[in-house]
């Protein structure tokens, strides 16, 4: 067996980016105390600031810090990479870049705002190219969303779709269309919304694009009360997925999961038992039983008590764990607590 502590401390010794990726996974994962965990990481990230590429290993050790619960402990490594950077303005915006990103995907979005809007006024007085203001003005939008602030989102998404439009840059500006549409969605403007996803659906587009368009249009129907609808364009987004990406089809089939959670909890059990049928024949496997009973668990709820003998019959075909979980939680009675004042 190759001994990866060897291998390691000669990629460390020699600087050697690459192979310190290539082991990370396997080094970190012989490692069993923090103290350690932090000592390595430490040592890393100083090779870290000397790689050429340095920023999926800066991705990496910003994971392990916080699983330590330590997200600032990653994020330093991206500020050093930032000051490394200053005096070449190309490297100093994609430090900026990576900086902003890595705020964004630790869940600190008024931390992202605050380096998007840094490295904006860096592109727009020094670089000045058209297409990275429009890339930094959506990532600003998207991050004004998570906090809430979805008009400031829609203002700075209309700025990033006019360059967009302007550069006849086809993809870019279907996925402006696509968040403006969902940003519309949320304050409840589902005309605008919905006439920007039919704009999407009309023009050339990847699947991938088009998956994600079917899960906004999906979000506006339910946010009408046509449930129906919006199970027929979950449908759509599904077939489209299995396409696309084990990753994309994940996120269609998590997002169909909790809309029929939602559903049961509103306790629109009809709309459920009658859209059920549509997506067990997509699927050959276990997963068609996972839908049939579905449905029949939907008709118990509603008051059909032989659909539990039903129920059962399907469920015991259902071999997949996490898919009987699923139904296992469903089936579970909801405690509800009243207080008699």
């Amino acid at each position: 067996m190759t001994d990866v502590k060897a291998e390691w401390e000669n990629a460390l010794k020699n600087k050697d980016c690459e192979k310190l990726l290539e082991l990370f996974d396997d080094y970190v994962d012989t490692i069993d105390d923090e103290e350690t965990l932090r000592r390595e990481l430490e040592r890393l990230k100083s090779v870290a600031l000397e790689c050429e590429d340095p920023y999926d290993l800066a991705h990496e050790i910003g994971h392990v810090y916080a699983h330590l619960d330590d997200v600032e402990g990653g994020i330093e490594l991206y500020k050093r990479l930032v000051e490394l950077k200053k005096d070449d303005p190309e490297e100093y915006a994609t430090a900026l870049y990576y900086l902003a990103d890595a705020y964004e995907h630790f869940g600190k979005p008024e931390k992202a705002i605050e380096v998007y809007e840094k490295l904006l006024k860096h592109e727009e007085e020094v670089l000045k190219n058209e297409k990275e203001i429009a890339l930094t003005l959506a990532n600003l939008a998207v991050n004004y969303d998570e906090l809430g602030e979805t008009e400031k989102a829609i203002e700075l998404m209309e700025r990033a779709r006019e360059i967009f439009e302007k550069l006849n840059d086809e993809k870019n500006l279907m996925i402006s269309l696509l968040d403006l549409a969902h940003f519309h969605y949320e304050l409840g403007n589902y005309d605008t919304a919905e006439t920007l996803i039919k704009e999407v659906l009309r023009n050339p587009r990847d699947d991938e694009i088009e998956v994600n368009a079917k899960l906004v249009e999906a979000e506006i129907w339910a946010g009408r009360e046509d449930y129906d609808k919006a199970f027929k364009a979950l449908r759509e987004a599904l077939l489209k997925a299995i396409n696309v990406s084990d990753d994309v089809f994940g996120v269609v089939f998590d997002t169909l999961v909790d809309f029929i959670e939602g559903l049961f909890n509103e306790g629109a059990y009809e709309a459920v038992a009658k859209n059920m049928d549509a997506f067990a024949e997509l699927f050959e496997d276990d997963t068609a039983y996972f839908f049939k009973a579905i449905a029949e668990l939907a008709r118990w709820k509603a008051g059909d008590e032989d659909a539990t003998k039903r129920f059962d019959e399907l469920y015991s075909k259902v071999e997949n764990e996490e898919l009987k979980a699923i139904l296992d939680e469903w089936k579970r009675p909801k405690l509800g607590l009243s207080l008699g004042l």
